[in-house]
């Protein structure tokens, strides 16, 4: 399977791509992540792109659309994957939707997901990193047993520039002015799914389920 976890900052995607990438032996695939190991391994493309994650504005297409493209042609992804983060706009979709038709792939489903932004900021202005080990901790749903204190090594936590509840709007206003195009170029392909993330991670992940076993349905049928 080849799938894309569509939707705003905050609004659960990678979380649910992680859990459903272990559940069905999928590569996850988070364009975040990948920018950010390059942002702390301080390489060319992360340098390039640390100015623009601190403010809250989409990285440019040329500096993500390499190493993504890379990263889905790698034997890794020979299975299937999870496209967490990417794409963000509609030339990045249709690289990506290129990328594939070279190696005679095609992608099974887009899960757009959505919530209202009093849930989104909430979530990611409680986020808490810890400066020695990097463990994650939230303020409401995951908090240390000490304020601001890591519970594995004693260090201070701290929150990311691009976690303030002002970023965070900033995020959420580039996310309507370019990314939610996808979701009516998606929609014509007849692979788009909705999944409402309102709710607690039980009911996100059993909503996912529903349409990965549609998915399996529908191949039967054909079939």
């Amino acid at each position: 399977m080849r799938l894309i976890f569509h939707g705003p900052p905050g609004v659960g995607k990678g979380t649910q791509a992680g859990r459903i990438s272990l559940a069905e032996n999928l590569s996850h695939i988070s364009s975040g992540d990948l920018l950010r190991t390059a942002v702390d391994a301080k390489t060319e493309i992360g340098l390039k792109a640390k100015e623009y994650i601190e403010n809250g504005l989409l990285v440019p297409d040329e500096l993500i659309v390499n190493i993504v493209a890379d990263k889905i042609n790698s034997a890794e992804c020979d299975k299937g994957f999870i496209l967490d983060g990417f794409p963000r706009n509609l030339s990045q979709a249709r690289v990506l939707d290129s990328t594939l038709e070279k190696v005679e792939r095609k992608l099974d489903r887009v899960f757009s997901f959505t919530a209202s932004e009093e849930v989104i900021i909430t979530r990611i202005s409680g986020r808490r990193l810890c400066k020695s080990c990097g463990a994650h901790y939230h303020e409401i749903f995951s908090p240390p047993l000490k304020e601001n204190v890591c519970d594995k090594c004693d260090a201070k936590l701290f929150q990311r520039k691009d976690d303030y509840p002002e970023t965070i709007k900033v995020r959420l206003k580039v996310y309507k002015e370019q990314t939610e195009a996808l979701i009516d170029y998606y929609n014509k392909k007849g692979i788009l799914i909705e999944v409402d993330c309102n709710g607690d991670k039980k009911e996100i992940q059993e909503n996912i389920l529903t349409g990965l076993r549609s998915m399996s349905e529908e191949k039967r049928d054909l079939e």
